[in-house]
């Protein structure tokens, strides 16, 4: 099985992990879920996070040939469009993040010229779809339920899983999302832990409950250990523990921000007649808990 060397960079602000993985014959790498930093209070966008990706690209001279998007995140925004710009390597993301775009175009309320159709995005992933990186083979595994585009890219022995798992002291990713399902989930969820056991998968997030944040653990650890998944639950029983979490949860603090720029792929939305850029907000859409 090959190898891809992985370069884990932590997002503390947002508990986000992004990571680098590339062919360490051939040099050649990809950019997993890149965060562009978001001051809430400023509403002022920077460019630090990406920043750390591009050094570390650079300074291990890496050739960059993709900037992989797993699915448009809730709780941080994409830097791939940035990060693009930089580079001229393509961005990526799964084919149904068309559906995402058309559910948020109707609760921003966004033109009907907004493009719904993920031409944003350079490259979009079919389930199955298969590409190289270097040596490294990656498969893009269809793995809907945190939402409803979200993809898994199998590169060698390492899956970058996205919002299904946690840490398997955290158990798995939240369902209740607008497009999102715990029925979809325990089906992502099982088809990922049916990978081979040493496969060594990535998460998305870690909020570190009482611990130094962690971003891996083999497909072996999360079937023994993983608090939602030990005991090989059946769909019914992992439903219930999935939406009894899920009705305690907030959303996320940027939510409603980081939706509408990353449906564009990470691009800011148009400037208007100042050439300033704004963000919506859709009052009282979602009920406070």
């Amino acid at each position: 099985m090959n190898t891809p060397i992985v370069k884990s960079i932590w997002d503390q602000a947002t508990g986000s992990w992004q990571y680098v993985f590339h062919d360490p014959e051939t040099m050649k790498g990809a950019i997993v879920d890149p965060v562009l930093d978001f001051d809430p209070l400023a509403g002022a966008t920077s460019t630090a996070n990406a920043e750390r990706l591009l050094d570390y690209v650079r300074e291990t001279g890496i050739e960059l040939v993709w900037i992989l998007d797993t699915h448009p995140h809730a709780d941080h925004f994409s830097a791939a469009a940035w990060l693009k710009q930089q580079t001229g390597a393509p961005t990526a993301i799964g084919e149904k993040v068309t559906g995402v775009q058309k559910l948020w175009q109707g609760i921003y309320n966004l033109p009907a010229d907004f493009a719904t159709d993920g031409s944003q995005w350079d490259q979009l992933w079919s389930d199955g779809d298969a590409f190289m990186v270097g040596k490294v083979p990656v498969k893009v595994m269809f793995s809907p339920g945190h939402t409803l585009a979200s993809v898994t890219y199998v590169a060698g022995d390492a899956a970058f899983v996205h919002d299904t798992l946690m840490m398997p002291d955290s158990g798995s990713s939240r369902a209740d999302f607008p497009g999102g399902d715990a029925d979809a989930l325990y089906d992502s969820i099982s088809a990922i832990l049916a990978l081979p056991e040493e496969t060594r998968l990535f998460v998305g997030h870690d909020y570190a409950p009482g611990r130094e944040a962690q971003c891996e653990a083999t497909v072996a650890e999360h079937r023994a250990a993983n608090i939602h998944w030990k005991g090989a639950p059946s769909r019914t029983e992992y439903r219930a523990v999935r939406d009894a979490r899920d009705a305690t949860l907030p959303l996320p603090k940027l939510m409603l921000a980081a939706l509408q720029v990353n449906i564009r792929g990470g691009q800011l939305p148009e400037t208007e007649s100042n050439g300033r850029s704004y963000l919506k907000v859709p009052l009282n859409y979602f009920q406070s808990r």
